[in-house]
């Protein structure tokens, strides 16, 4: 059993398909949660969900790729929690666009919210990080074998991944950096990618389904937690054998 107790984790993202689940699992295992995303609206439905469990549930409304935003959730939350122990980045979006009809602006877009926006909220959180604390950030399998016409998803979440091993060095000793890269999980953001090739993608995974986003936040929540204290700077693939390091 992982407890949280008296801990605070910051998610942003917190009202996607994975952020959702991570937040639910934390909360359930007593953290403080501080649930970060562009909708408020989906934030406090979440909110209310999240009512009854031990700790204090708080909602922030804020835009990742904003540098300036970023800061002030850090010194936010850590003001009124004394600290953050955890920070699950996994704001990001997935168009498709291919590469000869992308326009500079929807290149920017993505890398602004996908790379940026990791960049800023683990900066704005590490003068805030208490001891013995954690961070993952969320790559994909996109990031590793690169993905048809999402080319500035894969590269966004490749780059993630070096900058999550750079942190991890940075970090060391008194918090730990970790990557968790899924594969095609069951959310609205691959949606569009099932319909058009679902069947394809099922006959090349082993496990023969796709996975769940409970299944990626107990990865998440167990990176997190004393159990992986001696692992960072790795990346966790979550992917049902579609891809194979």
């Amino acid at each position: 059993m992982i407890s949280f107790t008296g801990k605070t984790a910051l998610i942003t993202g917190a009202s996607g398909g994975i952020g959702r689940e991570v937040a639910r699992q934390m909360a359930q295992a007593g953290a403080n949660v501080a649930l970060c995303d562009l909708s408020t609206q989906a934030l406090d439905a979440l909110a209310y969900e999240l009512k009854t469990s031990p700790g204090s549930i708080s909602t922030h409304t804020v835009d990742v790729s904003d540098a300036q935003a970023c800061q002030q959730l850090a010194q936010t939350v850590a003001s009124h929690h004394g600290g953050i122990d955890y920070l699950v980045h996994s704001a990001g979006i997935y168009p498709e666009q291919r590469i000869e009809s992308m326009s500079d602006e929807q290149w920017r877009k993505l890398i602004s919210i996908n790379l940026d926006g990791t960049f800023y909220m683990c900066r704005s959180v590490i003068p805030h990080l208490t001891d013995n604390s954690a961070i993952v950030t969320l790559s994909s399998l996109a990031g590793h074998r690169g993905s048809l016409g999402h080319a500035h998803y894969s590269a966004s979440k490749g780059a993630v991944s070096s900058l999550s091993k750079s942190l991890a060095l940075e970090l060391a000793p008194k918090t730990r950096v970790n990557i968790v890269a899924p594969g095609i999980i069951a959310t609205a953001m691959t949606e569009p990618l099932v319909r058009q090739k679902g069947q394809v993608l099922l006959d090349s995974t082993p496990l023969k389904r796709f996975g769940l986003a409970a299944e990626v936040a107990s990865v998440i929540a167990f990176l997190c937690s004393d159990l992986a204290s001696f692992i960072t700077g790795e990346t966790v693939h979550v992917n049902g054998g579609l891809y194979i390091v």
